[in-house]
């Protein structure tokens, strides 16, 4: 996805309180200034022990550099991702599923990851996203196919957005 670019409107599947509701990227995006970090799945080591915890360590002092609101989006259902979301106690990330990989298609960073057993998934990434808008971009280097990664986890940490907010 390239910076300056508009994110596209799609409608996400998201389960509350034992109902499924429609959630659409515009509205979610409308007029705001968010964080969106999208990773490989729920429950898996890196996304559970490193990148969902240490944004959500970290979300009181995103907010307070201009952020409105912080969202961790995978190729996941949303029982899955409301699971994850209870297990891993988050209190203030908002959990997006994107069960079909249609968001995650549309910024380009559907991968295949057959070589683990887990289908088509998200490729790590980060973005500071402006009132629908991409100002800010992160990719973890090697996206593939093939499964020739050794899954990083170098360019969309919390410490990079925060570097990038500070400087703004």
């Amino acid at each position: 996805m390239i910076e300056g670019k508009k994110c596209s409107n799609i409608v996400l599947k998201v389960r509350k309180i034992g109902k499924w509701i429609e959630v659409n990227t515009d509205e979610l995006f409308k007029k705001k200034r968010i964080i969106i970090f999208s990773l490989p799945g729920a429950f898996t080591p890196v996304c559970s022990e490193k990148q969902l915890p240490g944004f959500e360590e970290n979300y009181d002092k995103l907010k307070k550099m201009g952020i409105d609101e912080i969202y961790c989006i995978s190729v996941n259902d949303g029982f899955v991702m409301n699971a994850w979301a209870d297990h891993q106690k988050i209190k203030k990330i908002k959990i997006l599923p994107d069960g079909n990989g249609d968001f995650t298609r549309s910024m380009g960073m559907l991968v295949n990851k057959n070589h683990v057993g887990f289908g088509l998934r998200s490729w790590r990434y980060c973005a500071v996203i402006n009132d629908s808008i991409i100002e800010k971009w992160w990719q973890e280097p090697g996206m593939n196919n093939e499964g020739s990664d050794p899954d990083p986890y170098i360019e969309t940490t919390p410490e990079n957005c925060m570097n990038y907010l500070e400087k703004k």
